[in-house]
């Protein structure tokens, strides 16, 4: 075999060789992009089957330091207590059915100041300048989602807020019957409920 005759062979493996990398490669491409399509469809089509999901509360600042924050549903708790203490506010925030209650021994309170939690249709609104350093805020929200109402106020909640301001140690919640409330979880304390 001539040398011309020998190049002429490697140059025809080494052709080939290329045409089957660039074919290997256009495949993982295409597979890669067909993954990726059946990624973006899934993540259009699950909350599309399962709907969309709003978050449980929300958190803002106002220009004046007032931390808002919107009561959407009860879950989430211990977030919602990382969120609220980004914004200035140590908080103890505890969840509880109708008709239930902590017991009052969760520690020593002291008077709350005027103005420092002020309720509000599916909120409220703190004033964190009025917490000092040494003193956690403790919001016990009693009350259920109103899916019984008809026809339904979707992500409404009807509930009851009790307050303290406590300084030092949060005792832990120890959940007892709250006398106000009737057994259909309606207050019976003559004032409606927050968020009604």
């Amino acid at each position: 075999m001539s040398f011309e005759e020998q190049l002429l062979m490697d140059l025809k493996v080494e052709f080939a060789a290329r045409d089957e990398r660039r074919r290997r490669t256009v495949r993982r491409i295409s597979v890669g992009a067909a993954v990726a399509g059946l990624a973006a469809a899934a993540a259009i089509a699950v909350p599309l089957m399962t709907g969309t999901e709003s978050p449980a509360y929300a958190v803002s600042k106002k220009a004046d330091g007032t931390v808002g924050v919107e009561i959407r549903e009860f879950k989430d708790a211990d977030q919602l207590e990382r969120d609220l203490r980004a914004a200035g506010v140590r908080a103890d925030i505890t969840y509880l059915e109708s008709g239930k209650q902590c017991e009052k021994n969760r520690g020593k309170s002291v008077l709350a100041p005027d103005g420092l939690v002020t309720m509000r249709e599916g909120g409220l609104d703190i004033k964190p300048r009025l917490i000092d350093e040494d003193k956690t805020l403790v919001l016990e929200f009693s009350g259920k989602q109103d899916d019984e109402k008809e026809p339904p106020v979707t992500g409404k909640v009807f509930w009851k807020l009790a307050t303290l301001l406590i300084p030092g140690d949060v005792g832990p919640c120890v959940v007892i019957d709250d006398p106000q409330w009737d057994d259909d979880g309606s207050d019976t304390s003559g004032q409606p409920p927050a968020g009604s």
